[in-house]
């Protein structure tokens, strides 16, 4: 069990329903618990089957046991599947230390497709979250998982890319290895897939981790 940069850890996971951020956050969680560390997790709902917002807390520690929601300000990474989902995280729980890979492409609600409220421009929220956090890694995780036939896979790509950041509690070699127990034939070769992209994604920037 290697020591984490924070202890407690805390990890923010959020969405909408549907994209698949519970399975990340549950993969997250079991495999730091299967390395040994003590792991809670907290998850909220809003309208999750109409597209609502989907929350989950991860907080890791070598040592403690935690309670499952994470202060305001705390949070060390932050993986957003929505960018407006992302920002409206990142306004509550990051910090100076925060770091957030998120995919900029948006999932517009209703109201935004009937006329009747608007969605800020991509690049607002970019800016915005550069400015909240430490770092903020752009993803198009949506797009890799398109490509490659699934779009259920963009969680897993995004996992890939959280995996190459410098200071990420699990490394390539651990996630990937909780895929091949996870998941088989087509659906693990779709996973490691789109999980390798998001890699790449990542190491493009210059900014991959050290295996």
């Amino acid at each position: 069990m290697k020591k984490l940069k924070f202890d407690p850890l805390n990890i923010v996971i959020c969405g909408i329903g549907g994209q698949g951020n519970v399975l990340a956050s549950e993969i997250v969680a079991s495999t730091m618990n299967d390395l040994g560390y003590r792991v809670a997790v907290g998850e909220t709902y809003g309208a999750s089957q109409r597209g609502g917002s989907v929350m989950s807390h991860v907080r890791v520690s070598e040592t403690e046991d935690l309670g499952v929601l994470i202060p305001s300000g705390e949070a060390h990474i932050i993986i957003g599947f929505e960018p407006l989902e992302t920002l409206r995280m990142a306004r509550q729980y990051a910090g100076a230390n925060t770091m957030v890979i998120y995919d900029p492409r948006p999932v517009y609600p209703l109201g935004v497709l009937q006329g009747n409220q608007s969605y800020p421009p991509i690049e607002e929220i970019k800016k915005e979250l550069e400015a909240l956090t430490a770092e903020a890694h752009a993803v198009q995780a949506a797009d890799i998982a398109m490509e490659i036939g699934d779009t259920r896979a963009a969680n897993v790509a995004l996992l890939g890319a959280f995996s190459r950041l410098e200071g990420s509690p699990l490394n390539t070699e651990e996630l990937a290895a909780i895929l091949a127990q996870r998941f088989q034939g087509r659906a693990l070769e779709i996973n490691q897939k789109a999980f390798a992209r998001g890699c790449e994604a990542i190491d493009g920037e210059g900014g991959g981790a050290d295996e």
